[in-house]
């Protein structure tokens, strides 16, 4: 079975987020922290992992992406603090638990 996640990256100071969708968080999150110096995430330095829903559908997952980029600033914030009040770095959770469900 197939999965498909959309996530929100932030700076440290939490100024800037970026949202996307992908099928591989793992790659995409390191993608984020280590290419082009030219893309948003790395010109603004939104290299922490502050949120992330699954999917079994991609269809879904954009449709999901879309609804949220849509958004208030103010309401996505809301949404990350009610998942991540902190704001800390998922990736270490992620990573331990797709390893564990594999």
């Amino acid at each position: 079975m197939s999965k498909y996640f959309i996530y929100i990256m932030s700076n440290i100071s939490n100024s800037t987020i970026y949202v996307g969708v992908t099928n591989d968080i793992e790659r995409r999150v390191e993608e984020h922290r280590t290419f082009d110096s030219r893309s948003f995430t790395s010109r603004y330095n939104c290299h922490k992992l502050v949120y992330y829903e699954e999917y079994s559908s991609i269809d879904e997952a954009i449709a999901r992406e879309k609804q949220i980029k849509s958004w208030s600033r103010n309401r996505k914030d809301r949404m990350i603090d009610g998942m991540n009040p902190e704001r800390n770095d998922l990736m270490p959770e992620i990573a331990t638990s797709l390893r564990s469900s594999q």
